[in-house]
């Protein structure tokens, strides 16, 4: 199973992953594809992207059941510890001086 969410993302490359997989909501895209397509279409994405942001997870053999990757600007960025891979939070920003 491969999972793609996109924000922010150019139609043109919303169309172009619709003719890979299938957008369940909108920017959310399902499928099931070997590692080969699975890395053609994240090449897709990454050169589709612009300023938006993806994420991209897919279930694999380890201890969590999948793996995902993300590009472009998130307040969620992944971080491997001891070889799991967990998710932190940057801060809001308040656009407030401290």
């Amino acid at each position: 199973m491969l999972v793609i969410v996109l924000e922010n993302a150019p139609p043109r490359l919303r169309g172009r992953l619709a003719i890979w997989l299938l957008e369940i909501r909108a920017g959310v895209y399902v499928g099931n594809y070997s590692v080969k397509v699975r890395d053609y279409i994240w090449n897709q994405v990454e050169k589709g992207i612009e300023e938006g942001n993806a994420v991209m997870a897919w279930r694999t053999n380890n201890e969590a059941g999948f793996d995902f990757v993300t590009l472009g600007t998130n307040r969620r960025i992944p971080n491997e510890i001891d070889g799991a891979k967990l998710v932190s939070f940057l801060p809001e920003e308040t656009g407030e001086a401290p």
